[in-house]
């Protein structure tokens, strides 16, 4: 008699979003571009156009930077 063979379950990895959502539009829009030979970052919205230049450490990734420009964008309005 054969035994029945068990399913094999692969749970999927998070994988850190290379798109995010604007504060201004709402739109899943905004890229983050990182130099790090200048050690800057470049947070824009395709949608509405909003940009924002932000200095950064080496070791920031760019969801950090995105939260950064929330920030910002909020600590203005």
């Amino acid at each position: 008699m054969g035994r029945r063979r068990r399913k094999v379950v692969r749970i999927p990895k998070k994988r850190i979003p290379k798109v995010f959502r604007c504060p201004r539009c709402g739109e899943d829009a905004v890229r983050v571009i990182v130099t790090k030979e200048q050690s800057s970052a470049i947070v824009q919205c395709g949608k509405c156009g909003l940009k924002e230049e932000i200095s950064i450490s080496p070791v920031l990734q760019p969801v950090d930077i995105y939260c950064k420009f929330v920030d910002i964008f909020s600590s203005r309005a």
